[in-house]
């Protein structure tokens, strides 16, 4: 295949086409603004279909590494020197976006079901106390489910259980000091920054353009850790391009920072891979991924869970590990039995197929 020879056959061959495809992009032997070749010569190479090839252009086209021009081809928008402020034009007004949050129900009756079962099978088990990181039963089950959904692969201690997502926000205030300065998108979810200033921490808050922080407000940042929601900030709806997760990484990893991923709501993406994640993409060990059960299964809930980096694991149990898990012992364990018999997966997988019905 062109760059980098041919694909090895024993995964998806369309996803092996993209990685193989969207490795040589980062790594600059296809740049800034090159054509890559047509469908047909680049399925004669890779010794794959044609739609296999029309597949792995769709995600990466999606992921915003290449964009399709029409009658023209696929060019790459990936650079990996992004990093200039914004024009006036490319400056988005936040007040004509609009974030549609769809019915995603998940099905009661699925909910009722397991309960029951679980009051019957682990009887008094659900009044113990948890560890302080919360069940190992669903710490395992959301780490391999992470590994198989969002390549995010961690240990078991790696993950943290707390009921919602300010909880897990005071927490990383805990592990990293009241004289941390927190940098935020601008707009972004609110009660992100008032959980913050209610926690004594500076918040720096940096605009947002059409494809994610303006480059020149996060160059001049004199933050320590900059939380950014990539695949959809609220309420802007924006989501951070290939080129800006890249920027993001390198602006952390130039300078010992720490990125908080907020990865809310990605499980929905209509995309036919999910979005690449920055604790995937980091080679600095730095990103701390989050995410809650809010919106896959229910607000009521109040779930949500933390992976840190591997170096942030013994300072997390030495400085603040004494604190008690926050979230019941049976709803622990309900969600980990919906992950581990599949009703979860299965009920995302049905709203994605709607959305794309309906093209959302």
């Amino acid at each position: 295949m062109s760059k980098a020879g041919t694909i090895d056959h024993s995964q998806p061959l369309y996803i092996k086409v993209y990685e193989h495809i969207k490795e040589n992009i980062v790594a600059g032997a296809y740049p800034y603004g090159h054509r890559l070749p047509s469908k047909r010569i680049m399925a004669e190479e890779a010794k794959v279909s044609i739609i296999t090839v029309k597949h792995a252009y769709e995600l990466l086209c999606d992921e915003g590494y290449v964009e399709s021009r029409e009658r023209s081809g696929y060019y790459v928008a990936f650079r990996e020197e992004d990093g200039f402020a914004c024009s006036e034009k490319e400056m988005i007004s936040h007040t004509h976006h609009r974030h549609q949050m769809p019915e995603l129900s998940f099905p009661f009756s699925v909910l009722a079901r397991t309960m029951r079962r679980i009051l019957t099978e682990y009887g008094e088990q659900v009044f113990e106390k948890s560890t302080n990181k919360g069940c190992a039963l669903l710490r395992d089950e959301i780490r391999k489910y992470l590994g198989r959904n969002r390549s995010v692969y961690a240990d078991i201690e790696q993950i943290i259980i707390g009921s919602g997502a300010e909880y897990l926000y005071n927490l990383i205030v805990g592990l990293f000091g009241t004289d941390t300065v927190f940098a935020l998108e601008y707009p972004s979810y609110e009660k992100i920054e008032k959980v913050y200033r209610a926690a004594g921490v500076q918040v720096e808050k940096l605009p947002l353009g059409e494809n994610g922080i303006e480059s020149n407000a996060l160059s001049s940042s004199n933050a320590d850790v900059l939380h950014v929601s990539p695949y959809r900030s609220f309420p802007s709806g924006i989501t951070a391009s290939a080129s800006k997760k890249h920027e993001y990484i390198r602006w952390a990893g130039r300078y010992g920072r720490y990125i908080i991923e907020d990865d809310f709501e990605s499980e929905f993406s209509v995309s036919r891979k999910p979005e690449d994640t920055m604790f995937e993409l980091s080679e600095h060990d730095n990103v701390i991924y989050m995410n809650t059960f809010s919106k896959t299964i229910s607000e009521s809930l109040r779930v949500g869970y933390m992976v840190l980096p591997k170096r942030l694991v013994q300072k997390f149990d030495m400085d603040i590990g004494f604190y008690s898990c926050t979230v019941p012992t049976f709803e622990q364990i309900l969600i980990a039995e919906l992950i581990r018999n599949g009703d979860f997966e299965r009920h995302i997988n049905r709203v994605r197929r709607r959305k794309r019905r309906d093209g959302e």
